[in-house]
């Protein structure tokens, strides 16, 4: 039991946020309503994209340093987590977007932003498929992540932050709003970061031990 506890950790904080995320109260902001509630849900997984995609490249950087396989592969597995929750992400915006903007893409430079960093690590997964020698995969793949990663930040957080944006936090700052008017908010917003990251970790954990029964001479000689 001991072993699993944050992943007991991680279904208790989810069970929580969905359930809160329901039922909380939610302070009146015209422009957001009740589509707020996509901040325990939507922001989130773009926070666990963030993480996989940094322990992502750490593996990768380490793999330059020691040429063991196992971290390449962890490398890969982070991204592809990374991946499955940006596209999460993605789809819970666009659905937001919908709703508040009337489209579900309106060429907003945060969606543009996010969309280039998934074709960006979307072109990873192809690079790597199309190298059949492992070595040279694992290499060509760590320089690319590192340089990938390089460009996430400027896509997702600094170019977005110097244009205009429909986005919320960009003009007006609707959510100063939610500091005065119901701090409820921040006791399901927070726990989420955590929980969908942990679930992320848990999902990498079990697609790593498939790896690991898949190549156990990996794993284990070196």
């Amino acid at each position: 039991m001991a072993k699993y506890w944050w992943k007991i950790v991680a279904t208790v904080i989810l069970l929580y946020v969905i359930v809160a995320g329901i039922l909380i109260e939610i302070p009146y902001l015209p422009k957001l309503k009740e589509s707020i509630r996509n901040l325990f849900y939507h922001v989130p997984m773009w926070y666990v994209m963030l993480f996989s995609f940094l322990m992502s490249v750490i593996y990768s950087v380490l793999y330059l340093r020691s040429n063991k396989l196992k971290h390449d592969i962890i490398s890969n597995e982070f991204v592809i987590v990374g991946l499955c929750f940006g596209s999460l992400g993605m789809l819970t915006g666009m659905e937001w977007a919908y709703i508040q903007w009337g489209a579900p893409w309106s060429n907003d430079p945060k969606q543009v932003g996010a969309a280039l960093t998934l074709l960006i690590y979307l072109a990873y997964t192809i690079l790597r498929n199309s190298l059949p020698d492992p070595d040279k995969r694992a290499r060509l793949a760590s320089v690319y992540n590192i340089f990938s990663f390089a460009l996430l930040i400027p896509l997702v957080y600094i170019i977005p932050s110097h244009l205009a944006s429909l986005h919320p936090g960009s003009d007006n700052k609707p959510f100063e709003a939610l500091k005065t008017q119901d701090s409820l908010l921040r006791y399901v917003s927070i726990p989420a970061m955590l929980g969908w990251i942990l679930l992320g970790l848990w999902i990498f954990d079990i697609r790593l031990r498939i790896k690991k029964i898949e190549s156990p001479e990996i794993f284990t000689n070196e």
